[in-house]
């Protein structure tokens, strides 16, 4: 791990952290690990049990659902929180594409997140209902292609 220049100059830039208060950034920084990732590398997998919460700050990767590439994220985006949210396996895997800068907070820091900064609860609610509605459009798409083979 390499020492951190300012994190929160980088985390302050992020949608989900952007109404977060100086002293509400100092407790994401506490509770946050900066790691480094090689591209290539698989970050979280398909099935796992989730244990971390992790934000982009640069870099890119791709998300893997069944051995196909169904997003791509890059700086800003945020993955992990739904496993951690309800104690479910994975969802889907994420691979680095580049070598990538990562924010990332355990599920007893998320927690701990969640319950001392409202403003996050409801930026990371936000998110996972904006995430649902795309996933609920991909479906009906999906219908809509299988209706019109058969």
């Amino acid at each position: 791990m390499t020492p951190r220049k300012d994190t929160h100059s980088q985390i302050r830039t992020l949608p989900i952290f952007a109404g977060c208060t100086e002293a509400e950034l100092d407790e994401i920084d506490r509770l946050a690990d900066e790691v480094h990732i090689s591209a290539g590398r698989t970050l979280m997998r398909q099935g796992d049990l989730g244990q971390e919460f992790a934000v982009i700050i640069s870099g890119e990767a791709d998300v893997v659902k069944d051995g196909q590439v169904v997003a791509s994220l890059g700086p800003g985006a945020y993955f992990g929180e739904v496993a951690l949210l309800d104690a479910v396996t994975r969802t889907a895997s994420i691979v680095a594409r580049t070598d990538m800068v990562l924010e990332v907070i355990d599920r007893r820091g998320f927690n701990t997140l969640l319950d001392d900064l409202p403003r996050l609860s409801r930026s990371m609610l936000l998110g996972t209902a904006k995430r649902l509605a795309e996933l609920e459009d991909e479906c009906t798409h999906l219908r809509h292609q299988l209706a019109t083979r058969n």
